[in-house]
């Protein structure tokens, strides 16, 4: 028990420097990429001129004619977003260890829970956050248990009917399922259950979206029926896209786990006791089959409250994915970064949870 504790003491220390290592690393290409909040600023200016015919942007011109933006606003820009500092001063700053000049010399960043305003939603980054975090939360543990509801019990069957008729057309349908992606599959089951592409009786779900535009209307109105089934359908396509993305591999390593405990030592001596069949797979080989799942469950927790761009985008899902996507296209970068601290620190601490989690299901671990 001492070496477990030191273990995970020794993780927890680790993770305030992978996360600056991280950070910083991101926070430096960030900066020196092309494409920045100046160059933006410019573009949008461009934009708006070219929009108006021009009207009113003489002003602007400089000496070869073309849009500039002032030489005022761009040093006012840089100042705001910390462009005229050194990066490793402007990485301090944002991090909030660093006293901020723009702010009175008072030390303002993450560490006090300042994220800063995103320029895109014209909004604060952690409310900008909140807005999406609970939309990728909802699919994302609906998809996880899904996973495990389909995975486990099919992965169990295979196993003990290995290289059975129903082995073989399960294996078919689980590697069919591994050669398409969870986007894709989200496509293919909105043409085929959300258009009238099979005839208007097939046009059984919605074309994407969290909920109807109706919805909270219905539920103040009490239609409770209504908003349940509305929820419904809106929810089945994205997590049955979920389900596929980690469909396969859930299913075979369920599979192949359970055949190596079963002709493990243990299991034939269990069976040499006289001990039921159901008691010794479902009580002693079962529980040493899911060593394996259980330690994915840390990179399963960033995957669920991360979110996936691929699917949100397809099912047009406002959420945690899709905001990262956004603002990375927008060059959003208080955004950026402040989903980059939640998906950091929930993959660091999902992993230590992993760790825990192997701890608990197999009492051969010692941690040293």
């Amino acid at each position: 028990m001492h070496g477990m504790t030191s273990y995970f003491i020794r993780r927890l220390l680790l993770v305030p420097v992978t996360f600056i290592c991280i950070t910083l690393l991101v926070y430096t290409v960030i900066r020196l990429a092309p494409g920045g909040p100046i160059e933006q600023a410019k573009q949008q200016m461009r934009a708006a001129a070219a929009s108006e015919g021009g009207a009113g942007g003489s002003s602007a011109m400089g000496d070869t004619g073309t849009l500039e933006l002032p030489q005022e606003a761009i040093d006012q820009l840089k100042a705001y977003y910390k462009l005229d500092k050194p990066i490793v001063v402007g990485y301090l700053i944002w991090l909030g260890a660093w006293p901020d000049e723009a702010k009175g010399g008072k030390f303002s960043g993450i560490i006090q829970l300042d994220f800063g305003k995103s320029y895109r939603y014209s909004d604060s980054v952690l409310t900008t956050i909140a807005s999406k975090f609970p939309i990728s939360i909802y699919f994302g543990l609906i998809g996880y248990f899904a996973t495990w509801l389909v995975c486990v019990p099919l992965g169990i069957q295979k196993a003990l009917r290995h290289r059975s008729m129903f082995d073989t057309g399960t294996s078919l349908v689980v590697f069919i399922g591994y050669s398409i992606p969870d986007f894709v599959a989200a496509l293919l089951l909105m043409l085929l259950f959300a258009t009238p592409m099979l005839g208007p009786q097939f046009e059984l779900f919605p074309l994407g979206g969290f909920r109807s535009e109706n919805w909270d209307d219905m539920w103040a109105k009490g239609e409770t029926w209504w908003c349940i089934r509305d929820q419904i359908h809106h929810t089945f396509i994205p997590v049955v896209a979920y389900i596929m993305g980690g469909f396969a591999t859930m299913t075979i390593l369920m599979k192949n786990s359970l055949l190596d405990n079963l002709g493990a030592d243990y299991v034939r001596t269990a069976f040499a006791k006289g001990l039921g069949e159901r008691r010794v797979v479902f009580i002693h080989a079962l529980r040493n089959s899911m060593i394996p799942l259980c330690v994915g469950i840390g990179h399963a927790i960033g995957l669920i409250f991360a979110g996936s761009f691929l699917i949100e985008k397809t099912c047009n899902i406002q959420g945690m994915g899709l905001l990262g996507f956004n603002s990375l296209i927008g060059r959003d970068y208080p955004v950026i970064m402040g989903v980059l601290v939640f998906g950091v620190l929930i993959r660091l601490f999902g992993n230590i949870f992993s760790d825990m989690i192997l701890a608990v299901v197999d009492p051969r671990v010692r941690f040293r």
